[in-house]
């Protein structure tokens, strides 16, 4: 099933203020945008409205590149986020018969829910916790904010993504089953690696995929000859000569662990 892309300029449908005010009643809005994570809109009257606010609001959307009616039906703090501003949104999309179906995946939690995530050329995107994107933005990395060290943590993010997905040269190619545990930390104290002693050092990371390779994360699909042949940047960087410290001086963010 397809992630929903909100049309630029969107309309709410139903916008519900808390009250029983009639739709008809309610203000018009002016303008529907993305805030970090979370819907923004502000209606002619001068009120901005943000994600916990729209709860019930029907909005129109593309899905599946199909003209569509979303439904945000509930959003709620996420419980893994301690500073309290990530929110969790359950989208629903309209059906022919005019059920309501939730367009995401259960992710490692069972939950099915996302969060919008910038905007795009062609509208607002939102992206479901059960992917790659979104699973980074739940581990800390932000990519609309900076980290620790005040540098962009976008970057970070991005490594993220290819680490997760275990997406070595960077080429959307995804090596990674769910079923496979792997550990990550990076160097700026937002995560540090687990006590799980079954777990090696695997892999450095960088925002254009793996810096260097120790082991190969998921068994049988792939060979470490393979992998080098496929990307050639990474000749000389596979095996025990990839560690942590020469990991970090070829340019990697992240750090992961598996199973050797």
């Amino acid at each position: 099933m397809g992630v929903p892309r909100l049309i630029g300029g969107v309309a709410l449908l139903a916008l519900i203020l808390g009250g029983a005010q009639a739709a008809a009643e309610a203000p018009k809005v002016a303008s529907f945008t993305i805030e970090g994570a979370e819907f923004m809109a502000k209606t002619d009257d001068g009120k901005v409205l943000r994600s916990k606010d729209l709860a019930g609001a029907q909005l129109d959307t593309i899905f599946d590149e199909k003209p569509a009616v979303m439904r945000i039906a509930s959003v709620e703090p996420d419980p893994k986020d301690r500073s309290g501003r990530l929110w969790l949104h359950t989208l629903e999309v309209r059906q022919p018969d005019g059920s309501w179906e939730n367009p995401c995946s259960a992710d490692s939690d069972g939950r099915r829910q996302g969060f919008p995530l910038g905007n795009s050329p062609a509208g607002l995107d939102f992206t479901c916790t059960s992917g790659a994107i979104g699973h980074c933005v739940r581990l800390g990395y932000w990519p609309w904010t900076n980290g620790p060290d005040g540098k962009p943590l976008e970057p970070v993010h991005a490594a993220c993504s290819r680490l997760v997905r275990a997406d070595y040269g960077g080429d959307d190619e995804v090596n990674a089953r769910r079923d496979v545990p792997v550990d990550l930390a990076d160097a700026l104290g937002i995560r540090s690696f687990g006590a799980d002693a079954a777990l090696i050092f695997e892999a450095g990371w960088s925002p254009e995929g793996a810096v260097c390779v120790h082991h190969l994360r998921t068994k049988g699909a792939l060979s470490m000859a393979e992998l080098v042949q496929r990307y050639p940047q990474l000749q000389g960087r596979t095996g025990a000569v990839c560690t942590q410290d020469f990991a970090r001086s070829k340019g990697a963010v992240l750090f992961s662990r598996s199973r050797p």
